[in-house]
């Protein structure tokens, strides 16, 4: 961090200012190296899940499905017409049947969207906003393989990380909860996010 400011009468949130980052935003569908990102992503993951996690704040997506349970079913109704809500209930109802973590926590991001990583030259460059960040249930960093990772590479990426079947059902529950909820949100003023959404449920709804 270069530099800290208070609220003031111009600007009444506290700011900062950051060093530059390079790289751009990744895009579902134009990634240049999609085997190689994941594995950079795989790198990141297992890094975070790494640290200790003792005194470390609850992520915000590492708890169980069920605590935004209603906020995804409004976004289903808000959604009739626009996307198969049928098939996407069965998807999150079979998400919410998985079995929950019982593992310890670990350290998640919980929000690795393509806003929020950079990259340069193919290669993952950086990791941003790490507001969400804490510990918990380590399913919730799974959801570049949706937003993000072709099919064929999802598996490896899957692979990589060792993922069990409970565990990857969560992560695809939160990956179909986010897209489900940004959509109609996203839809008329961040046309780039509301197009992940889509992906995104087109991912998780299409034929494994």
């Amino acid at each position: 961090m270069l530099g800290e400011g208070a609220p003031g009468d111009d600007f009444p949130w506290p700011w900062t200012v950051h060093r530059w980052l390079d790289g751009e935003n990744p895009r579902e569908g134009r990634v240049a190296r999609p085997g190689r990102l994941a594995a950079d992503l795989v790198e990141f993951i297992v890094a975070l899940r790494g640290i200790e996690p003792a005194d470390g704040p609850p992520a915000y997506r590492g708890g169980p499905l069920r605590e935004v349970d209603e906020e995804t079913r409004t976004a289903l109704g808000r959604l009739h017409g626009t996307i198969d809500t049928e098939a996407a209930t069965t998807a999150w109802e079979r998400a919410l049947a998985a079995p929950g973590w019982d593992g310890p926590p670990v350290w998640a991001h919980s929000d690795l969207m393509p806003g929020n990583l950079l990259v340069a030259d193919g290669r993952l460059s950086a990791v941003i906003d790490f507001g969400t960040a804490g510990v918990g249930d380590p399913a919730c960093d799974l959801i570049p393989a949706w937003n993000l990772l072709p099919a064929p590479v999802r598996k490896d990426f899957r692979t990589a990380l060792g993922v069990d079947d409970a565990t990857w059902a969560r992560g695809r529950g939160w990956a179909l909860s986010m897209a489900l909820i940004q959509l109609p949100y996203y839809r008329e003023t961040n046309p780039s996010m509301a197009a992940n959404a889509r992906h995104v449920i087109d991912q998780v709804l299409a034929p494994s």
